[in-house]
């Protein structure tokens, strides 16, 4: 039968109008469209050529409430593209699975542009499994798809892709990361269309020009917007099928032991049961490994406790434990996280040196839920870069077009001495110490890291904190800063090697700040100038923390090492004592977050010791310093004392 000529059936057949949308079965295509008004119906257009062929209403007796149902046969779907009309209107089908043709990003469309086709489903998985990561395993890394890799020095093939991101899993590897979470990447219009607009506007017919003037054509970088949810979006393929470049893509993460998490904003509009459908799809179509869930009305209870998604990791700002599981229920698999800037806002207070944040900050370091995780970071999408956060004491939008009134204003940061680029010695020093640091406030936590893309090579956006509609050089990353800052790239790849290595640094469960092995130490210990006694006034900025690793067994079955993370973020130096250890053990400096000064490159660090009362060690901690030490046997050889430059030695004091 020639594929112009359309056989229809209609609610005799007993459809099932579910569900919304359209899809295929073995030898009818069935249509399903939600709508209020009478007049609607389905488009067909050849999906080569665009060229429309047949105009087909439903009628009353396809109609159960506001859902319209019809089956199609006769028809080849690979050939035939689709759309839905309401009276003269064409309305593109906000639940289709692919839209035909591929678009050029920041091109604007109208809806008669999102012609939708049919999904093909031999996609060859190879065996693909999830890798299911424990949180307490993870470091997460947050970024745009089109800003990871769009910059020329990217050196990708295909830049601003996924088959871009793709071509980057080496270098994530090597960075340590094991779970990547996109800013959206389903379908979203990124120059909002006329009708989009005109919504914003009070009733009143105004022209075009009128409508220019008054709202124009703002790019929506980002796309915390309602879009096609059941899509990849299409500007961000390399070429003309988002579907199967995103599946290559999810493919290959799972080769290397990597997860995939996506970020879904879900304004009101959206009905909190077809969240759920959302994301049901997503997990059985392209084998994603998670969502960050962001929106109002999200029906986070009744998500977390949905059977197909257990195994599924799900981030929101807070969830209901207490009502997702019975009380003495425990999940075999912990997929629950907390995703909130409440940590954020106290590391950076810290960090700065603020008065009054040592308790807070001590607090969000152990703080681990018994049902579920934190992600805890100092930067994201949002807000300030780490490199900017240390570069600008307030935001500077004034590139968006808001008279710098866009953006929060409250950013917790501190530009160490002059606002942005500086050339000044003591100022730069200052400023990658100060990155450094919080690169250990982030990872000596217990709490799932997650930092934002670029900041492991200083990464600056020039202090625009909403770049929302930035896509340029402001939102897309330079990867010639990794040469310009090799240094800061390297003691983030050495600090997470060293909490990777080290279970105690990441444990499952929160530490208990208790001897709960009878061995003489609790598992978690804070100290001040004198061991065993923290110094926890508001107007400290300094404390040592110990970790003590017979409360871990590493993979070679033997007990984990003592650390010793001694925090100074006051602009004097201040004495901690170190506890002491067990026989034949001693402390060994293997981290120092301090700068070398101008003439003292290249000269061997020399610890600041004295004796405590009690006969401990106390160590002289420089300002705005973290030092970092680890037990090694009494007898092990001094070999290759650590140098000023941040370096990280490895368990028992080899080198990495």
């Amino acid at each position: 039968m020639d594929e112009t000529e359309v056989v229809m059936t209609g609610y005799e057949m007993q459809i099932r109008p579910y569900p919304l949308g359209a899809h295929c079965e073995a030898d009818y295509i069935q249509f399903v469209f939600v709508s209020k008004q009478e007049d609607c119906g389905i488009i067909i257009y050849n999906r080569d050529s665009g060229r429309r062929m047949k105009k087909i209403p439903f009628t009353p007796r396809e109609r159960i409430g506001n859902v319209y149902f019809k089956n199609l046969t006769g028809m080849d779907p690979t050939r035939i593209a689709y759309q839905f009309y309401e009276g003269d209107r064409v309305v593109p089908d906000k639940r289709a699975r692919m839209f035909v043709g591929g678009h050029t990003y920041g091109k604007e469309r109208a809806d008669e542009d999102l012609k939708a086709g049919f999904l093909v489903c031999d996609f060859d998985w190879a065996g693909d499994e999830r890798p299911r990561i424990p949180y307490e395993d993870c470091i997460c890394y947050c970024m745009h798809v089109r800003g990871f890799t769009r910059h020329s020095s990217s050196g990708v093939t295909n830049r601003g892709t996924f088959r871009g991101m793709t071509e980057k899993i080496p270098y994530l590897k090597d960075i340590g990361i094991t779970t990547v979470e996109l800013q959206p990447v389903y379908e979203f219009m990124e120059i909002p269309t006329e009708a989009e607009r005109r919504e914003l506007l009070p009733r009143g017919e105004i022209s075009r020009e009128e409508l220019d003037q008054i709202i124009p054509p703002k790019l929506n970088y980002w796309g915390y917007k309602q879009g096609y949810y059941y899509v990849p979006k299409a500007a961000y393929a390399a070429g003309k099928d988002a579907s199967l470049e995103f599946k290559e893509m999810v493919r290959e993460f799972h080769r290397n032991g990597m997860e995939v998490v996506l970020q879904f904003y879900f304004p009101n509009g959206v009905k909190e049961r077809e969240i759920s459908e959302i994301l049901h799809f997503w997990v059985l179509e392209y084998h994603v490994d998670g969502f960050h869930l962001m929106g109002e009305r999200i029906p986070a209870t009744l998500i977390a406790r949905d059977d197909l998604l257990t195994d599924t990791k799900l981030w929101y700002y807070y969830f209901d434990t207490g009502a997702v599981y019975e009380r003495q229920e425990y999940p075999p698999y912990r997929n629950l996280a907390a995703y909130g800037d409440e940590c954020m806002c106290v590391l950076r207070k810290y960090l700065k040196g603020d008065e009054n944040m040592l308790q807070s900050v001590l607090y969000q370091m152990r703080h681990m839920p018994e049902k579920e995780a934190c992600i805890h970071y100092l930067t994201n999408y949002y807000g300030l870069t780490l490199a900017d956060l240390v570069s600008y004491d307030r935001k500077h939008n004034e590139d968006n077009g808001e008279d710098n009134r866009d953006g929060n204003s409250a950013n917790y940061s501190w530009n160490c001495g002059e606002e942005g680029r500086s050339r000044r010695k003591k100022i730069q020093r200052l400023r990658r110490q100060q990155m450094k640091n919080a690169m250990c406030l982030l990872l000596m936590g217990q709490a799932t890291p997650l930092i934002f893309m670029g900041d492991e090579f200083g990464n600056s956006q020039r202090g625009n904190n909403n770049p929302y509609c930035q896509d340029n050089g402001v939102t897309w990353l330079d990867w010639r800063d990794l040469e310009r800052n090799r240094d800061i790239h390297e003691f983030w790849k050495n600090l997470v090697e060293l909490r990777k290595r080290h279970p105690i640094l990441h444990r499952p469960r929160e530490l208990r700040l208790m001897d709960s092995l009878s061995c003489g130490y609790p598992d978690l210990s804070y100290h001040g100038q004198n061991a065993w006694r923290p110094q926890l006034e508001s107007y400290n900025r300094h404390v040592g923390i110990m970790y003590c690793g017979k409360y871990a067994v590493g993979a070679d079955g033997r007990e984990d090492d003592f650390f010793y993370l001694a925090m100074n973020m006051h602009w004097e130096p201040q004495w901690l004592g170190m506890p002491k250890l067990p026989r034949g053990f001693r402390w060994k400096l293997v981290m120092d977050t301090e700068e070398p000064r101008q003439g003292e490159e290249g000269k061997i660090s020399e610890d600041q010791e004295g004796e405590g009362p009690l006969g401990e060690t106390m160590q002289l901690i420089p300002p705005r310093t973290i030092k970092l030490f680890m037990s090694v046997p009494a007898e092990a050889e001094n070999v290759g004392r650590k140098r000023k430059t941040g370096g990280i030695r490895g368990r028992n004091g080899r080198s990495n």
